[in-house]
């Protein structure tokens, strides 16, 4: 469901004296290790980690795909099912990304799509469906998997391992939610998340020994990134150590999350969110804001202006409603429907509310400074950033590039140069 939202042109008092900053490009430095050859790594991880694989021959083996995008996805996905296939193994892949995608399986499969990953590109079955069956109760809560999956002889549970947006832990996203979350499609994972996310860090893991004692993993494959978006690890595991590898790729990839190199902000402009950047959109271990407020001890952030979505994201715009202010384009893009089911699904409303918008992204920004408690004009403190998965080269204000100049991680490439904008004042 689209919706068109008219236009609109907001008197802000005293607009004419508000200046807009010149901007600064600048570079964050961060620790740049990486894989190089990311299949042949996977493979000797394969190699190495996955016991009898002879006891893999002849069996359906369900390779679980999510939602969040991983550098080289199709590769990964491809090189773990070529390797099965190399067992004697029949491997397929099921979506498993809970209620995303409008929550149909048609809009699952899309979203795989999106990634290269199909029948065609793979060499597998991509089965999608939203059926589920029960294995299990956790706390008077029924736990559900997806029923292809479920119906397989063994299942390898594939995920991105990083920092939840809305709580921590020792399993946060990563292999355990996955098995909580992911699998259980959009009915189970409403029913994980009528706990309460304050509750995860507790039952994440919970849920997942009983899931475990099923007998149904056949192995675990969990891929860390670096600040640039770039693999830095991958970790193979079995039942035995499943827990215990996505505790210690968690607490790696809290290592190596960027952010910024400053405490204090007054306007965040951020050009695009989806949910092939973050779970949220974006990443509240960033920007510091997420659908129960700010995020403690991240970033001091006064006004957030949220410019567009991915085209990755399929119209879903979770986390829009944390915007102070966006425009009149990016509210038009938004698929509310498939919007409000994933934030529902989460049980998180306020990540699908409608911010205030303005016409074109000038107004946007004077509105977000104009609003900013305290603020000096003269000295405002303006970042941008395209998504936060791009955190090395970003914008900044005279006042932040003073504060950050003199730091051995950061580099200075251009200005200070004004904000450029097109004939309908929406920046380049």
């Amino acid at each position: 469901m689209f919706i068109h939202f008219p236009e609109i042109h907001l008197p802000v008092e005293g607009r004419e004296n508000i200046p807009l900053p010149a901007m600064y490009t600048i570079r964050q430095r961060y620790d740049a290790t990486h894989l190089t050859d990311v299949a042949g790594h996977l493979r000797r991880q394969l190699a190495e980690n996955v016991p009898e694989k002879e006891r893999l021959a002849g069996k359906s083996i369900c390779l679980t795909v999510g939602s969040r995008g991983i550098p080289h996805l199709a590769l990964l996905v491809r090189t773990i099912c070529d390797v099965l296939k190399e067992w004697k193994a029949r491997p397929f892949i099921v979506p498993a990304m809970g209620s995303h995608g409008g929550a149909t399986a048609e809009g699952q499969k899309a979203i795989l799509a999106g990634y290269n990953i199909t029948e065609e590109s793979i060499g597998v079955p991509v089965i999608s469906s939203m059926e589920v069956v029960r294995y299990g109760e956790l706390d008077g809560i029924p736990l559900y998997c997806d029923k292809y999956a479920y119906a397989a002889d063994g299942i390898v549970v594939f995920n991105k391992v990083k920092p939840h947006t809305d709580f921590r832990g020792r399993h946060e996203s990563g292999l355990a939610k996955m098995v909580a979350i992911g699998m259980a499609k959009h009915k189970g994972a409403a029913c994980f998340h009528s706990f309460g996310v304050d509750r995860f860090a507790d039952l994440i893991p919970r849920a997942c020994e009983l899931f475990l004692a099923t007998g149904k993993l056949a192995f675990g494959v969990g891929v860390v990134q670096n600040a640039y978006d770039d693999i830095c690890h991958i970790a193979v595991c079995t039942a035995e150590n499943f827990l215990t590898t996505d505790a210690r790729l968690q607490a790696l990839a809290k290592e190596k999350i960027p952010r910024f190199k400053f405490k204090d902000c007054d306007v965040l402009i951020i050009d695009e969110i989806g949910k092939n950047i973050s779970g949220f959109g974006f990443d509240p271990n960033i920007v510091g804001r997420n659908s129960s407020g700010n995020f403690p001890g991240v970033l001091n952030l006064k006004r957030l202006f949220i410019r567009g979505l991915t085209p990755e994201s399929h119209h879903n715009a979770t986390g829009l409603g944390c915007a102070d202010i966006t425009t009149r384009r990016c509210l038009n893009d938004v698929d509310w429907v498939h919007t409000w089911i994933n934030v529902l699904t989460a049980g998180a409303p306020a990540g699908g509310r409608i911010p205030l918008y303005a016409e074109n992204d000038k107004e946007a920004l004077l509105i977000a400074l104009r609003t900013c408690p305290g603020i000096d004009y003269a000295s405002a403190r303006v970042a941008r950033i395209k998504n936060t998965l791009c955190m090395d080269v970003i914008q900044v204000s005279e006042a932040l590039y003073q504060d950050i100049k003199d730091r051995d991680d950061v580099e200075y490439i251009s200005g200070p140069a004004p904000l450029q904008f097109d004939d309908d004042d929406n920046l380049l």
